[in-house]
């Protein structure tokens, strides 16, 4: 069962890495221009930039969970991806945030995809920690 875990982890970090790169208006070729003349990033980009530094991490927890047999390491790869879970989360929502068009690609695609992959990494990462515990010796 901590395999499917496991699988499940990584199957999500992978979302976390690839969707937020060609979701967010960087990739549409927006960006904002200045009275200067400047052009800027939009906000979306440097959430896709900070998803990318969230997923990473789980990618290799996922992995690292699936090769673990010791209850003690499964469960510090579980509370960690969990955490990571909600980081991803908080990300798009409050710590960076989207563009504040409804229209953009970010607010219809990289923010829903994240606020579901989040939910979904941390539910996974308690129940793996759950079933770790209720379990007396790990199977090979």
């Amino acid at each position: 069962m901590l395999k499917i875990v496991a699988v499940i982890l990584i199957v999500l970090a992978l979302v976390v890495i690839i969707v937020p790169q060609f979701t967010n208006c960087s990739a549409d070729g927006r960006v904002l221009k200045l009275e200067s003349g400047k052009t800027v990033p939009m906000k979306c980009t440097w959430s896709a930039r900070a998803e990318l530094a969230l997923g990473i991490p789980l990618l290799a927890l996922g992995a690292l969970m699936f090769v673990s047999r010791r209850k003690e390491t499964i469960r510090a790869l579980s509370i960690l991806s969990a955490i990571l879970g909600i980081l991803v989360i908080l990300i798009p929502t409050s710590i960076i945030g989207v563009c504040m068009a409804a229209d953009m690609s970010c607010n219809s695609i990289l923010k829903p995809t994240m606020i579901v992959s989040g939910i979904i990494i941390t539910a996974a990462a308690l129940a793996g920690l759950v079933i770790n515990e209720r379990t007396t010796e790990i199977p090979a």
